[in-house]
């Protein structure tokens, strides 16, 4: 069963997500990368509210010029794992609630997960152009100018963004469980 979660995205939502449960997320998702993070991280101003948010590790993203707004045509996850130097600074002072992306994340990321009630959902890496048909519109978009279309701060409105839950609020990893059961199993074949 997947579940749904909507923007602004409660506390008590979150927390009651587990590790490996399947999500879709819609409403507002603010996109952002290394440059935004280092930034955010290093005590920047956020444009836009990100409590109860959630930041999409989306890149490279494609957003052209269209008919006096922006069309989404790529929009898939970069390797969220170059954002764990900033992640636990950023969840800690901007209240963030989802993080989304691919790869997973350390354990700064986990513990701030644990700490502040916030998730890492894991989405399909190499789907970039079918990832952006669930990207309804471009709401708007910050630091376009000093850090580049990729690097930008998004605002998206996504309708039913599909996940799988990565890091869950008790700091369990999805990536390290997996790790250790093909660790056992791999001792296991060699004994």
């Amino acid at each position: 069963m997947t579940k749904q979660l909507t923007y602004p995205f409660s506390e008590t939502a979150i927390r009651a997500l587990r590790v490996g449960e399947r999500v879709s997320v819609s409403g507002r998702v603010f996109t952002g990368r290394d440059r935004l993070h280092k930034y955010l991280a290093e005590g920047g101003a956020s444009p836009v509210a990100l409590r109860d948010g959630a930041i999409y590790h989306c890149g490279p993203v494609t957003v052209p010029q269209e008919g006096g707004g922006w069309r989404v045509a790529a929009a898939g996850p970069t390797t969220s794992i170059r954002e764990e130097p900033y992640m636990a600074a950023v969840i800690a002072a901007h209240g963030v609630r989802v993080i989304i992306g691919k790869g997973g994340m350390g354990a700064n990321t986990a513990a701030a997960c644990r700490e502040h009630g916030c998730v890492y959902l894991q989405t399909a890496g190499g789907c970039a152009a079918l990832l952006a048909q669930r990207i309804r519109r471009v709401e708007g978009v910050h630091f376009l100018n000093e850090f580049g279309a990729a690097e930008a701060l998004w605002v998206f409105e996504a309708d039913n963004l599909e996940a799988v839950v990565g890091i869950d609020t008790e700091g369990r990893s999805l990536f390290d469980i997996v790790r250790g059961e093909s660790q056992a199993k791999l001792q296991q074949l060699l004994s």
